[in-house]
């Protein structure tokens, strides 16, 4: 893959790069509506497909925040058209790197020492590259390391970055208004928080050692004194990742063991640490050659507040559902319904989200749940698609829900994700012999 010796930090540099962008998808617009003028047939299969290529390499050498809102977008496959969704999803692990020379240079800015002056072997060529830094593998004293390098000028561009993306997320999801703002300070809060690496070696291991009485799950050990504010150095950990290893045979023992460890971690999370590792991707999580399920990267971690893990988990329950006062005042709660919502607007967004919510939490409802189903997943995809479709909805106010939704939802959608590449049957009730 080539590599980069220069990465854009200056706002107006990276502006300029989504400008030029732009005009890309812009040009793909008008070739399709020529095309379609003499072909009223033609579909939009090819023109997403040249969009995503086209917003796609537009933003992997950008890297950063713009690079991870795409990571994120790449997990909403009931959200996106597939084209969006293959070409974002190599936003996880799969990057330009940083050139060899940048990487020496860079490591020297971070650590006060080049690589050769710390360990005895360093890979200049780095082994996974994502949105915000890449890995190199490292040995020191006949120990083997990843060294995660934090991406120059990230951390410096998280704003500026936003505020490009913010008018097309705007239009995206219907937002509306100052009360928007909730939103996109909760996406700034969090990236911050992903760039500081000496927080996410505390998560890390927090976390790590609050679930290892949980089976067939391991986790690297993390070294402060290798490690600083933009590098962190941890122990190297043999295995695939996860979305190499769903594309090769394994048995529906193995895929149900898998998803059941990996479950179970987050259940105990959410339910015991009140805190959840809120990236759940296929690029943070490793299947060794016993089949253990290694989890790589902590730096985004949602804390739960009770005032909102209360209501958000009361209605996983299905009476609590069916019960229309105790519904209406939990999606008040919850800042589904706003105070200033009108008859017709509490009528609709209340059918709307009971609805919606019948289905998702439909897992919690049984012992067991098959996250292989494809009638779980077709009823997805037409919720989705009728909604998507619905012009009524596009009329209203989008600012629904507390900002604690964007990354709770988020780690819900792509745990079921996994799960159900894992084909995974699962004991929805197992997690509760560890709290």
């Amino acid at each position: 893959m080539k590599t980069i010796d220069k990465i854009p930090t200056g706002k107006f540099s990276r502006t300029s790069k989504l400008i030029g962008t732009g005009t890309k998808v812009g040009a793909n617009y008008l070739k399709y509506y020529s095309k379609k003028a003499f072909n009223p047939e033609l579909t939009r299969d090819s023109l997403d497909e040249e969009n995503a290529s086209d917003i796609y390499d537009g933003l992997k050498n950008l890297k950063g925040s713009a690079l991870k809102v795409a990571q994120m977008l790449s997990m909403e496959k009931s959200l996106l058209p597939n084209a969006y969704v293959e070409k974002f999803s190599l936003a996880q692990f799969s990057v330009p790197p940083l050139s060899a020379p940048l990487v020496r240079k860079t490591f020297k800015k971070y650590n006060g020492k080049y690589p050769e002056e710390i360990f005895d072997k360093f890979t200049s060529e780095s082994v996974n590259a994502a949105s915000i830094g890449q890995v190199h593998r490292a040995e020191k004293n006949g120990n083997k390391y990843a060294i995660k390098i934090q991406y120059p000028g990230v951390a410096d561009s998280i704003s500026s970055d936003l505020a490009m993306v913010k008018p097309v997320a705007t239009r995206m999801f219907n937002l509306k208004g100052k009360d928007s703002e909730k939103y996109f300070k909760e996406i700034e809060d969090k990236l911050v928080e992903e760039t500081d690496y000496i927080l996410e070696v505390e998560q890390s291991k927090r976390i790590s050692e609050a679930c290892s009485m949980i089976p067939n799950l391991k986790f690297p050990k993390y070294y402060e004194n290798l490690s600083s504010e933009r590098i962190i150095t941890m122990d190297w950990m043999e295995g695939k990742h996860l979305s190499e290893f769903v594309k090769q045979d394994f048995s529906e023992e193995v895929g149900n063991e898998i998803g059941q460890t990996l479950w179970n971690f987050y259940m105990f999370q959410f339910h015991k640490l009140k805190e959840v590792h809120a990236d759940p991707h296929p690029g943070n999580f490793l299947i060794d050659e016993d089949y253990n399920l290694i989890a790589i990267d902590f730096g985004c971690i949602k804390n739960i507040p009770d005032q909102f893990y209360t209501p958000y988990f009361e209605l996983a329950v299905p009476k609590n559902i069916n019960d229309p006062d105790f519904f209406l005042q939990k999606l008040k709660e919850l800042e589904i319904i706003r105070p200033d919502d009108t008859e017709k607007e509490i009528k609709y967004f209340s059918a709307l989200f009971h609805e919606m919510l019948s289905l998702f939490t439909s897992p919690f409802h049984q012992e067991t749940f098959d996250f292989g189903s494809e009638e779980f997943w077709n009823q997805i995809s037409g919720l989705s698609e009728k909604y998507s479709s619905d012009k009524e909805l596009r009329k209203m106010n989008g600012n629904r829900g507390s900002q604690h939704f964007l990354y709770i939802n988020r780690t819900f959608f792509g745990l079921f994700n996994l799960l159900h590449d894992l084909k995974a049957k699962v004991d929805i009730n197992d997690y509760k012999k560890y709290m």
